[in-house]
């Protein structure tokens, strides 16, 4: 059985014991998460949501935070001010392994559901002391 799954702005054909890097999430290394925006179910009968599958859910298991490769952008004018400029950027990922896909009752599982870093609220260290 497989799934397609929505989540950072991109879809991902998953199976169970994938591992796949995804947008970050907030959530830390051994969380168990759950994606609930499933847009497609696939295997022996296959359903198509409309735009998402109703209490259908794909659960992960966060194996760590990573960063990606570092992209380097070069700028160069020549006329007359030789000006350049680099520029280097590592977006930051989240490396997870797919547990478990639900064709129904994700609701009823008590399993966060993932949500992006900037969605996630800040902790304040000054209340965590």
């Amino acid at each position: 059985m497989f799934a397609v799954l929505k989540t950072g702005g991109k879809q991902y054909k998953v199976q169970s014991g994938d591992v796949l890097r995804v947008e970050k999430l907030a959530a830390v290394a051994g969380d168990k998460i759950q994606f609930n925006e499933v847009l497609m179910l696939g295997g022996d009968d296959t359903v198509i949501g409309s735009p998402t599958v109703a209490g259908a859910a794909v659960q992960a298991e966060v194996i760590e935070q990573i960063k990606a490769d570092k992209v380097i952008s070069f700028v160069k004018r020549r006329r007359k001010h030789s000006s350049q400029r680099t520029r280097g950027h590592r977006q930051q990922l989240t490396l997870l392994r797919i547990t478990d896909i639900l064709a129904s009752g994700a609701d009823a599982t008590g399993v966060k559901a993932a949500t992006g870093a900037a969605s996630a609220p800040k902790q304040d260290t000054a209340a965590a002391e």
